[in-house]
């Protein structure tokens, strides 16, 4: 049985999805085929082989660093801890810490469920590289490419002839010249409205929205993506203790905060608590503001002219023979309070819906999978890349930021879109590994060694599923009477039994039709439905002609991995 690690955590601000993303493969691998191994990565970029009941705490600090070490009355990540002399003992708490040298003593395969800098751009792939360890997603190229918005601009450009005005703000210039200057030269170059990115950073991270021709509001959007906090000191001398606490907080929580350690007043602050104290003393002065800097940041901004027209999402994944295939376009509804689609409003927000394909014409549908199918190859990727973009009022697709390893957790889109074709969740994570293997082999660097785990892991899936088509499928019955909850314990039962690997299962729902009462059996996509509400109505809307036509584009991965 081949043992995967599971790589979750890193140094990157999108740890908490990563962490996400490890327990959807912990908890969904086929455990017929593969022995999973959670290896948790700390802020410092420490390898530990952690105890698997840790991997389903809420969140990262909830175990690392444990409660003993945190400082009341802050939460903080690693990177936060002064005193490190009794790391070692630390992370003997939670589990073991092991070299890459020491990899392949513990794990056939990496399976890369990490974000972020330091995990999409190579660095970890080319680590992994080193030392001859097969890992997911695309290599080392796909990669580099894939983290860098600015260079994704202009391959697409080359690519697929991407039409989109965006300017580069240099950070020196930022720091040199007056800011009414560099907004002019802004808005004479894109116009407004438009939309500022961190161009190394994901999940939403990083990402402001100039709408209105206000310097104030460009300056702001310029420091959100620089990762520079100011607090006044005219509000700061009117908070309670524990409003400045509250506001030191969430300067740590990644997710709304820029992340410590942060630099201050021409000095580096690590811990919250340190940076609280300085504060104080800082404000008994009659200074106007403090400006706050992540020692994390970025070089440049990137800024694009906003695109008129519905946002979609398009996956591309590819056939055992390498060939690539566009999943449906799925169309990110979001309700019209939702300014900004940011990492609160991509992870947090019940304000946002999927809809699979999206409200557009079949011509059009058929041409962003075109498009998304050009750049995935033109830009070296593979296994796996979702690219997103827009659908223009005038028919027009405009693509941006390709993301090489999607978020994974249950209900993410590539998910969704995989189920399109009739993978389930355990079902994609087996392509996922497989088809990243048979990537491996092209590198030149130790073929024969993995084309002989590529055999044995073929040999495998084709024997598990041999003993699936021997068997009385285990029927699991949807009640219409209490819809939403039988439909979600449904959706338990059948993950659980798809996690196993070795057990036929399918998911029925009673019909009454004029001849009588049949048994509807479910397809995995009306499965994949965020409510039974959604499944009734899939039941009854019969398949999309695009989605007809994707399931027969991909009907090679389908009948490799399922039956």
């Amino acid at each position: 049985m081949m043992r995967i690690g599971i790589f979750f955590g890193g140094q990157a601000r999108e740890r908490e999805i990563s962490f996400a993303g490890g327990k959807t493969a912990m908890a969904h691998i086929n455990k017929a085929l593969f022995s999973p191994i959670p290896v948790f990565v700390d802020g410092l970029g420490n390898f530990i082989l952690i105890k698997e009941e840790l991997i389903f705490q809420e969140s990262i600090r909830n175990f690392f660093p444990p409660a003993a070490y945190q400082t009341a009355p802050f939460s903080v990540y690693t990177e936060s801890l002064t005193d490190l002399s009794d790391y070692d003992a630390m992370i003997a708490s939670i589990g073991t810490k092991i070299s890459p040298a020491e990899f392949s003593a513990h794990f056939d395969f990496a399976f890369i469920a990490m974000h972020g800098p330091g995990a999409e751009d190579g660095s970890i792939q080319g680590l992994l590289e080193w030392f001859n360890i097969p890992y997911s997603g695309p290599s080392l190229l796909g990669s580099s490419i894939g983290i860098d918005k600015i260079k994704q601009n202009d391959w697409l450009k080359k690519s697929v002839g991407l039409d989109k005005k965006y300017f580069v703000l240099q950070r020196a210039d930022y720091e040199a010249f007056g800011r009414e200057t560099l907004f002019e030269q802004v808005k004479k170059a894109i116009g407004i409205p438009f939309v500022a990115k961190a161009p190394h950073q994901g999940s939403s991270i990083g990402l402001a929205f100039v709408k209105e021709d206000s310097l104030e509001v460009f300056d702001q959007a310029i420091k959100k993506c620089l990762f520079i906090q100011e607090i006044y000191r005219e509000h700061w001398i009117t908070y309670t203790e524990d409003q400045q606490v509250e506001v030191l907080q969430k300067m740590v929580n990644l997710d709304e905060g820029i992340g410590f350690p942060v630099r201050f007043n021409h000095q580096v602050y690590a811990h919250p608590a340190e940076l609280l104290s300085a504060l104080r003393e800082y404000f008994t002065h009659t200074v106007t503001k403090a400006c706050i800097h992540s020692m994390h940041s970025e070089d440049a901004v990137l800024l694009e002219a906003f695109v008129n027209g519905n946002e979609f999402s398009c996956g591309v994944i590819q056939t055992p023979k390498g060939v690539s295939v566009a999943l449906p376009p799925t169309e990110i509804v979001i309700d019209e309070s939702v300014e900004v689609f940011d990492f609160n409003a991509k992870y947090k927000s019940k304000l946002t819906r999927k809809r699979i394909p999206m409200d557009a014409s079949l011509q059009h549908l058929q041409e962003i999978q075109v498009q998304v199918k050009q750049a995935f190859d033109d830009l070296g990727f593979g296994v796996c890349t979702r690219i997103d973009g827009f659908l223009t009022s005038e028919g027009v697709v405009v693509l941006h930021d390709p993301n090489t390893i999607p978020g994974m957790s249950p209900s993410s889109l590539i998910f969704k879109q995989t189920a399109e074709i009739g993978l389930t969740v355990t079902d994609s994570i087996t392509y996922f590994i497989r088809q990243s293997i048979r990537e491996r082999m092209r590198n030149g660097k130790n073929y024969h060694a993995f084309r002989k785990l590529l055999e044995g892991l073929d040999q495998a899936i084709a024997e598990v599923l041999a003993e699936k088509v021997a068997q009385e499928p285990q029927v699991i019955t949807i009640d219409p009477a209490d819809l939403e909850n039988s439909f979600e314990a449904a959706k338990q039962a059948a993950a659980r039994l798809a996690a196993l690997g070795n057990q036929a299962y399918q998911v029925v729902v009673p019909m009454e039709l004029e001849e009588g009462e049949v048994e509807y059996v479910l397809h995995v996509a009306q499965l994949a439905k965020e409510s039974g509400k959604e499944m009734m109505e899939s039941m009854h809307q019969g398949v999309h002609p695009l989605i007809a036509h994707t399931r027969q584009a991909g009907s090679e991965i389908t009948a490799f991995y399922t039956r």
